[in-house]
């Protein structure tokens, strides 16, 4: 059994209205911890007990529409990537990347009109 621990550390600074200025993550299994910095970020877990997912999410002021609408584009297509390894209906996993994709025209056809 592989007794393997990491930390992930992450560091939002905050303005004076608690809006996230600077979002940075680190983690202590890269050869040289290094501070990344990030314009956003999503975080889902599951609560096993409640049976519920939880997420937090935030971006910075400099995130701009289109840097947000790729960002949810890519992250409904890496959650077609988890859905698919975890469950092997690639039907549905299919099905969700059509949406992705179905998403961003819809997002770049408004950003265009």
């Amino acid at each position: 059994m592989n007794n393997k621990k990491t930390t992930i550390q992450l560091h939002a600074h905050l303005d004076e209205k608690n809006i996230p200025e600077t979002i940075r993550w680190e983690s202590d299994d890269q050869p040289v911890p290094i501070m990344q910095e990030a314009k956003a970020m999503m975080l889902a877990l599951w609560d096993k007990q409640s049976r519920n997912g939880m997420s937090i999410d935030l971006w910075t002021k400099e995130m701009t529409i289109e840097e947000m609408n790729i960002f949810i584009y890519q992250s409904l297509l890496t959650m077609s990537d988890t859905f698919e390894r975890a469950t092997q209906n690639h039907k549905e996993a299919s099905s969700l990347r059509d949406f992705a994709s179905s998403f961003l025209k819809s997002v770049q056809q408004q950003n265009n009109s």
